[in-house]
């Protein structure tokens, strides 16, 4: 499944997308956490990290582990900061209202 497939599955907003291209690129599964020091260590390469955190320290995070996208939950959003790093290194940045539970379990169900 593609990133864009699952945005269109799930009715996911596209809040940055730099480069079209991500949204092509395969999942290879998916993180849920806030905590960024353990989410550094455990999201793996083509991962969907679903988090509620929208700073500039997340998209650090996204860029060292090579992220597919993030989705932030629950309604949160970037800070401006974050937007400008996000545009700038060009990490697609995806959001939902729903929680980040609801989300992981509609991912499973297409990943699986």
């Amino acid at each position: 499944m593609t990133v864009h497939e699952l945005q269109e599955a799930c009715g996911l907003s596209i809040l940055i997308c730099e480069e079209p291209e991500r949204l092509q690129q395969e999942i290879t599964g998916c993180y849920i956490g806030d905590f960024l020091s353990w989410a550094m260590g455990k999201i793996a390469a083509g991962n969907v990290w679903i988090t509620v955190m929208g700073n500039v320290n997340a998209l650090a995070v996204a860029a060292l582990t090579d992220a597919a996208c993030i989705i932030l939950a629950e309604g949160a959003s970037l800070d401006e900061e974050a937007v400008q790093k996000a545009k700038q290194q060009g990490i697609l940045v995806l959001a939902a209202e729903q929680s980040s539970y609801q989300l992981a379990v509609r991912i499973g169900e297409r990943l699986n």
